[in-house]
């Protein structure tokens, strides 16, 4: 949970640290530029609110891996949800305004998730888990879509490290393989989710995990 969040603070203050100009920048989301993917931020941060207030019955069914599903192919933006995503942060006009809108539900967020019971079992997606592993299970979404953020912004701050390595950690096991020890931690979530192609020695080193690649979670 304290991974939790480090990994959110370093991405709201990412987005924080924005310049107007940055916002017009495409992102590492197909079909979404960055004030998308900002925007896309804030729903993030409203779901959480909404699970952590949103109590279960039952055993879990699933964990902070088993949470993530894998699709069977990558988004091409064209998707209904993802089209409202862009009409939102298009409403919202001036990047100052994504900026206010995040710091705020995004600081709710944030205190909600220090101050939920690690234990309490809370329903989302049909799925019952521990405030715990739901948090756990965030960290990923959080450092892909910090890498997202800063695709096409060189001099932007990246993710923990310690968020990254516990990103390829989840998503090791979600493959059912480690990556290369050669590979960094941003180079395997960047190759494994398709973020980016693999150069040809990158693929003759993954072998066989090659063709289970990429592995497009949500």
């Amino acid at each position: 949970m304290d991974l939790f969040s480090r990994s959110w603070t370093a991405l709201r203050t990412a987005v924080a640290e924005l310049s107007d100009e940055d916002f017009a920048q495409p992102s590492g989301c197909t079909g979404w530029l960055v004030r998308d993917l900002v925007c896309h931020l804030v729903i993030d941060a409203q779901d959480v609110l909404i699970t952590l207030v949103t109590p279960a019955e039952g055993e879990p069914t699933c964990d902070a891996v088993t949470y993530w599903t894998v699709a069977e192919t990558p988004p091409t933006g064209d998707d209904p949800l993802d089209a409202l995503i862009v009409r939102l942060a298009a409403a919202y006009q001036e990047p100052w305004l994504l900026k206010f809108r995040l710091d705020d539900v995004g600081s709710a967020a944030g205190r909600a998730a220090e101050l939920a019971d690690p234990h309490l079992r809370v329903g989302t997606r049909d799925a019952v888990l521990t405030a715990g592993d739901y948090l756990s299970a965030y960290v990923l979404e959080w450092t892909l879509h910090h890498l997202d953020l800063i695709a096409h912004l060189p001099d932007a701050a990246q993710p923990p490290a310690e968020g990254l390595a516990r990103s390829r950690e989840m998503l090791e096991q979600i493959a059912g393989s480690a990556f290369p020890a050669s590979f960094s931690d941003k180079d395997a979530l960047l190759v494994g989710t398709g973020r980016r192609a693999p150069t040809d020695a990158e693929n003759a080193e993954l072998g066989a995990l090659a063709a289970k690649l990429p592995l497009v979670i949500g």
